[in-house]
């Protein structure tokens, strides 16, 4: 199985930054099951590690385009029973928990495009530094299924009720790096290619912290501001898998290959 993902540690002051790259070789860095595994070990990997206080998080020439659609991001409802698709869509979930839950501060440094997947995974992040020429968008609506991975109440807490709605519902919308720091989707925008850079130089503030009540101080932030994204979230895996049964899912999913506008039917 290919390795898409490379973890340096020992960087910054005292050695107390780690990198993740994620990087699958092209220019969309989509998120197959592999990659997502791979980049939830990642997470995982840092949970007895008490030398890495900062993290970050950062992709090839993008930083990610989300699902692949593809190449076997996501089985065929035709092909497959609702258990297995419950199953099957447990997996992102648990990667966006893992990054969620590090004692580490988190930073996703953000260049070229950030779509979906790649921005559920970056909302789960403690920040976001995106380069001035890359843009989000939440294609997940246009898809024919919901928005999940329990990205909505944490947009929310970053951008409030309106913008999280425009941000999911218009999802041929693109979110420039301006708009998103306008939203306070993001923490800062650098110039192109200078989103690691800046990610490196805040990390390396975050680092020169006592890293214990750093640690504290962002487990209660999150308890605080989350305590009840479990119970607005319950329901993402079941509302996917039922929107990936729907006719328009299968025609969104068709519109996606075949590159033309869906036409959907509510059905």
């Amino acid at each position: 199985m290919a390795s898409y993902v490379e973890i340096k540690k020992g960087l910054g002051p005292d050695g107390r930054i780690a990198v993740v790259r994620f990087d699958r070789g092209d220019a969309i860095n989509a998120l197959n099951d592999d990659a997502t595994r791979e980049l939830t070990r990642a997470a995982e990997s840092f949970d007895d590690d008490t030398k890495t206080s900062v993290v970050i998080l950062a992709g090839g020439k993008s930083f990610s385009a989300g699902a692949d659609l593809k190449g076997g991001g996501r089985r065929s409802p035709a092909s497959t029973d609702v258990a297995a698709l419950r199953r099957q869509f447990r997996i992102g979930p648990r990667l966006a928990r893992a990054w969620y839950e590090m004692d580490q501060v988190t930073i996703a440094a953000i260049e070229g495009f950030c779509i979906g997947a790649g921005i559920a995974l970056a909302v789960a992040l403690d920040f976001r530094i995106i380069a001035r020429d890359a843009h989000i968008r939440v294609p997940e609506v246009g898809l024919g299924i919901n928005m999940s991975w329990q990205t909505i109440p944490r947009m929310l807490q970053l951008i409030g009720p309106a913008r999280t709605k425009q941000a999911v519902i218009l999802a041929d919308q693109r979110i420039s790096a301006a708009e998103a720091y306008e939203w306070r989707l993001v923490e800062q925008v650098t110039e192109p290619g200078g989103s690691f850079k800046a990610a490196m130089k805040l990390g390396e503030k975050v680092a020169a912290q006592p890293a214990i009540p750093v640690a504290m101080t962002k487990q209660t932030v999150n308890r605080l501001a989350g305590a009840l994204d479990d119970l607005a979230s319950h329901m993402d895996i079941d509302q996917l898998t039922l929107t990936c049964l729907t006719e328009d899912y299968r025609e969104g999913v068709a519109a996606f290959r075949e590159k033309r506008k869906p036409r959907f039917k509510g059905r």
